[in-house]
């Protein structure tokens, strides 16, 4: 009897080690995958040492089956890594399309985004652009309870400046659109706790306090943070703030070498969960 208990027991064993493995595994496999795939530009892949990808999207707990919401992916940076890792099994959905009444210029802009997703169908036929209009605080980019991971990436200070109730919106709409358990996963340049944002964010850098009670006034519970996007190299005192460092240098060559030599900016990086 010793010998079948210790046997079962060897087996259970066994069999919940192999569970455990077989789907992190599979996932990471392809994140890592879609990270190194060819289709990503270079200037993109050159950047991956500072925005640590694999890894921050690891913590967010991205998995190769889920809905993912992209919101305000600009000029497509993580859409590259998110679109063929997702096109599989999962969908992506971009927060970025604007309401019916938001100005030509802002459609326009959406037409273009539109284009070139349609221009690569291999990677990006199945992502679909839901409207994300914070000047109008319309979140429908996805239904209620539909999603399983909301994202953004450095973000957050270009919202400020519309008003803290457009900011709470945004907030408030990952925490509709997530489902129960549901991650809203949040990178964004950090101001030292000791400083003040003025009201318009104009440094482009936030504290993690102001970015926690916005998520916990939606509803938000705080899950964890990573410093995996920690640069303690950047104090956040810049000329022109966070954009003197690469990879945009407003500043020109004026301190070029010591902006080079700080490194992308110094970043929160916070999970969130949906209760």
């Amino acid at each position: 009897m010793n010998k079948i208990k210790t046997w079962l027991a060897a087996a259970l064993a066994a069999a919940l080690a192999a569970a455990s493995l077989a789907g992190p595994a599979l996932a990471d496999d392809g994140l890592k995958a879609a990270i190194a795939g060819s289709h990503r530009s270079a200037a993109n892949s050159a950047r991956d040492s500072w925005r640590h990808p694999y890894e921050t999207l690891a913590f967010f707990g991205i998995k190769p089956g889920q809905t993912v919401v992209e919101l305000a992916p600009g000029g497509g940076w993580y859409t590259e890594i998110l679109a063929p890792y997702l096109r599989p099994q999962g969908k992506l959905i971009l927060g970025a399309g604007v309401a019916p009444s938001a100005p030509a210029n802002a459609q326009a802009g959406v037409e273009r985004l539109r284009t070139r997703l349609a221009a690569t169908p291999a990677l990006y036929d199945k992502v679909s652009i839901g409207v994300f209009d914070v000047a109008r605080s319309d979140m429908s980019f996805a239904p209620p309870a539909s999603v399983d991971l909301v994202l953004t990436f450095r973000n957050i200070h270009n919202w400020v400046g519309q008003g803290e109730d457009k900011v709470q919106a945004v907030f408030n709409g990952a925490f509709a659109a997530l489902k129960p358990g549901g991650v809203f996963g949040v990178v964004e340049h950090r101001l030292p706790a000791d400083r003040k944002m003025d009201d318009k964010a104009s440094t482009g850098y936030v504290p993690v306090a102001y970015v926690v009670q916005l998520a916990e006034k939606a509803g938000f519970k705080l899950a964890a943070s990573s410093e995996v996007n920690a640069n303690p190299k950047d104090k956040a005192e810049h000329e022109n703030g966070v954009w003197a460092l690469p990879p945009t240098y407003t500043n020109k060559d004026k301190d070029r070498e010591k902006y080079m030599a700080i490194g992308e900016s110094d970043r929160m990086t916070l999970k969130f969960v949906k209760p």
